[in-house]
């Protein structure tokens, strides 16, 4: 019998991004005085032409003021800012590619995980929900070479919509993996197709969600890092064709070349054929 887990709280699964966060990101840049000056300034000058503009009332500037402090007791500004932020910073952040396109890595990457080989599987559940996947593809260089040894860490949601880690009652590693690509830069990975998936609705971020009149839905995805000596690190979700909610992410995330093509095959599920360029570092 298949066990259904309850879904992560808002609160919980922001503790455990925000957590992640403090414990992962290690790359904080010392920016210079002038640019924060910079930035903070012409942040700060957007808010106040849109209070302006729009003849923001004090009532309203109250709701802003205590819906922010929620954010921050619920520990979801993590989520709030990879859903509805970074994928403006990614955006600029890998214009100069002549690879891959990219695009966010969002709140629920986990360093470190479980190594596999060439032709493995990801680690899952005996009883596992959901269609087989096997996906097949090459990593190479702008110039065309293969790159040997290539790494490709892969993370992604349940047939439930579910992340290890931030949701109840998973096995730690569940659907994530670290391969290395073969000397000729191909790799085969086995896997479950992932199933579309709400955020989190039931804290802060869910009240903006329903305030403005939005969804919370994220078109199903395959998260990656691909990496390569001398050469940049991609980040990027693999999508599926005709998920209802590709056209309108709630993180605004997919980008036409990031919609596989997957293929039935005999023995059941589907297979992919997707391969990465990196660009050199």
């Amino acid at each position: 019998m298949t066990t259904v887990n309850p879904a992560p709280t808002a609160a919980d699964s922001g503790a455990r991004a925000t957590e992640r966060f403090a414990a992962d990101k290690t790359d904080i840049a010392d920016t210079p005085p002038e640019r924060v000056d910079m930035l903070a300034r012409e942040v700060l000058e957007a808010v106040h032409d849109t209070i302006r503009r729009h003849k923001l009332t004090y009532a309203e500037y109250n709701a802003l003021k205590a819906w922010l402090i929620a954010v921050g007791q619920d520990g979801e500004w993590p989520l709030f800012l990879d859903v509805w932020v970074e994928h403006a910073v990614e955006g600029v952040a890998t214009e100069h590619r002549h690879g891959n396109k990219g695009t966010i890595e969002g709140p629920y990457y986990v360093p470190g995980a479980p190594e596999r080989g060439v032709g493995d599987s990801v680690p899952m559940r005996d009883n596992e929900s959901g269609s087989p996947l096997v996906w097949t593809g090459q990593v190479t260089s702008t110039d065309g070479s293969a790159l040997s040894g290539a790494t490709i860490e892969l993370w992604h949601a349940d047939s439930d919509g579910l992340y290890s880690q931030f949701a109840p009652n998973i096995p730690e590693w569940n659907l994530r993996a670290t391969f290395h690509a073969d000397a000729d830069g191909r790799f085969e990975i086995h896997t479950m197709r992932p199933a579309p998936y709400q955020i989190p609705t039931d804290g802060a971020c869910g009240k903006l969600i329903a305030a403005a009149g939005w969804h919370p839905w994220r078109p199903a995805h395959l998260h990656v890092k691909v990496s390569a000596p001398g050469h940049e690190l991609l980040t990027a979700q693999l999508y599926f064709p005709h998920d209802e909610h590709n056209d309108d992410d709630i993180a605004s995330a997919v980008k036409p070349e990031l919609i596989l093509d997957p293929r039935p095959r005999p023995e059941g599920g589907e297979s992919i054929d997707y391969g990465f360029v990196l660009d050199r570092a």
